[in-house]
């Protein structure tokens, strides 16, 4: 797929969604208080077959809530729903976060991964969408979608940012981007003081990321192989981008 021609097409396309509702009235409510949020939501999910979503952050719950909240997945997964869930690659930081992507992948919310910003977005079949009324993490209030031309242009939004995901299960997609860029230079076969200088900052930080890189790629301290070229050979292999 040309990244560069969907991107160019999708934006032409929501230019012609917004020329055609000019004047028309559109189905789309604002919605100010989460508890109505989450109620709507919740009433989406038990009519409906199949749910796309876009989280640029985890979520914020834990303890019971957490445990509640991943419950309720699991119990729209096993009533046959159909779940596609896409995160942005700073959700893996959590070791809480991550684990918890896991389970609910494995379960069947297929997860994929992102570096580049992404919005709060959760589309029910091609019924009814909810996106955040302010593009801030956790901001309060949503706009509840209706109107058929723009919810068509969301889910060709979500799908051209599926197609470009990385899959979620393997190791090294759980690197940061930083990670991944002091990974390209040592590739270069630079030492962690060449690695600083390019990325301008401290040998302590790039120490620090090399061994973030090394237990993501699950490279353990005892190999009995360079760990640097083991991860090198990661790269090279392409399981890291």
């Amino acid at each position: 797929m040309n990244d560069g021609v969907s991107l160019e097409r999708l934006t032409r396309r929501l230019e012609e969604v917004v020329g055609e509702l000019r004047g028309l009235p559109v189905d789309v409510e604002r919605v100010d208080d989460d508890a109505v949020v989450r109620a709507r939501i919740l009433q989406a999910a038990r009519a409906a077959r199949a749910l796309r979503a876009m989280h640029p952050v985890g979520s914020k719950d834990t303890g019971r809530q957490e445990q509640r909240s991943r419950r309720d997945v699991l119990d729209v997964l096993e009533g046959g729903v159909s779940m596609r869930t896409i995160v942005h690659a700073s959700v893996l930081d959590d070791p809480l976060k991550a684990a918890r992507i896991r389970q609910l992948h494995a379960a069947g919310d297929l997860h994929r991964v992102v570096d580049e910003p992404i919005q709060q977005v959760l589309i029910f079949d091609r019924a009814v969408a909810f996106v955040r009324l302010t593009p801030v993490a956790e901001a309060p209030g949503a706009l509840v979608i209706r109107q058929q031309s723009l919810i068509a242009a969301l889910v060709d939004l979500f799908e051209l940012t599926w197609a470009k995901g990385r899959e979620v299960t393997e190791p090294a997609h759980r690197l940061t981007a930083r990670e991944r860029e002091v990974l390209a230079l040592i590739a270069e076969g630079r030492s962690n003081g060449a690695v600083a200088r390019a990325l301008s900052i401290t040998e302590a930080a790039v120490g620090k990321h090399v061994a973030s890189l090394f237990a993501k790629l699950e490279i353990p301290a005892g190999a009995d192989d360079n760990r640097r070229v083991l991860a090198v050979l990661a790269y090279l292999r392409g399981a890291v981008q």
